[in-house]
C-alpha cells in the first residue's frame, strides 16, 4: 500500500475543529516590513476551512499541511505566498494548493514555485475561466484549475484553454455561493490529484496530467447560450 499523501495548502488556515485533520501548520505575516513566521490563527473568513474541508473529501488518507498567508480579508504578498512554498517543500509535500491568484509576476514567488517543482511537488492553483493570467497558476508547470458549472461533486473537466487546464465543482459542502468557482474548483482538483498521488506508482506531474485527462467527463470550456 502506497504511503499517505501529504498535501499542502496555502491559505486562510483552518477552524479549530479541524486541527485533528492537520498534521502541522504555521503563518507567514508581515509586521514592520519584514516577512515573520508565526503560530496561525484560526481562520476567520472561512476560506481556507472550506478548501481543507474538499480536498479531505476526496483523498480522506492524506495528510495535511496548512501555510496561512491571509487572515481577516483575501490579500497576501507575493513574498508570504512564497515563504509558504518554501515551507511546505520542506515538509515534504507531494501536493500544494494555492486557491488564489496575485496579479503580479514576482521573482521571489517565481523562484519559490521552481524550487517546488524542481523538487517533483505537483502545483496546483486556481486560473480564472478567462482574463488576464494571474500568478502563480501562470508560471509554466503549475497546473491551472478553475471552476466548472458542468461538474458534479466527483466529475471534472479538461478545459484546455489558454486560461485554465482543468475545472471542477465548483461549490463547497455548505452549497453557498461565497468564494465559488475557481477557488474552491481548484480544491475539488487538488483532491483528484490528492487521490491519484495515493493510488499510483512513482507518479510525476506529466503522468497526473493525463490521468485527469482520462478521468474527464467534459473536453473543452463551457459553452454559454443567451
Amino acid at each position: 500500500m502506497n504511503e499517505r499523501v501529504r498535501v499542502g495548502i496555502v491559505d486562510s488556515g483552518y477552524r479549530d475543529t479541524q486541527m485533528a485533520m492537520v498534521e502541522d501548520s504555521a503563518a507567514f505575516i508581515l509586521h514592520e516590513d519584514a516577512l515573520w513566521m508565526d503560530e496561525p490563527s484560526e481562520d476567520l473568513i472561512n476560506h481556507g476551512s472550506r478548501i481543507l474541508d474538499i480536498i479531505h473529501y476526496h483523498a480522506p488518507e492524506s495528510l495535511f499541511y496548512v501555510a496561512q498567508v491571509f487572515s481577516q480579508k483575501n490579500t497576501t504578498t507575493a513574498a508570504q505566498v512564497a515563504a509558504a512554498i518554501d515551507w511546505l517543500v520542506n515538509q515534504q509535500v507531494r501536493v500544494i494548493n494555492l486557491s488564489l491568484g496575485l496579479r503580479d509576476d514576482r521573482p521571489v514567488l517565481k523562484e519559490a514555485v521552481e524550487n517546488a517543482l524542481n523538487a517533483g511537488v505537483v502545483m496546483c492553483a486556481s486560473a480564472p475561466a478567462r482574463g488576464d493570467p494571474v500568478y502563480p497558476s501562470a508560471y509554466e508547470g503549475v497546473l491551472r484549475m478553475t471552476g466548472d458549472a458542468r461538474c458534479d461533486l466527483e466529475e471534472l473537466s479538461w478545459l484546455n484553454t489558454q486560461y485554465a487546464d482543468f475545472g471542477g465543482h465548483v461549490l463547497g459542502f455548505d452549497q453557498k455561493q461565497q468564494a465559488a468557482g475557481a477557488s474552491l474548483g481548484c480544491a475539488h482538483m487538488t483532491g483528484h490529484v490528492a487521490r491519484l498521488l495515493h493510488i499510483m506508482t512513482d507518479p510525476n506531474r506529466d503522468a497526473i496530467y493525463q490521468a485527469l485527462q482520462q478521468q474527464a467527463k467534459y473536453i473543452g470550456p463551457e459553452r454559454r447560450f443567451s
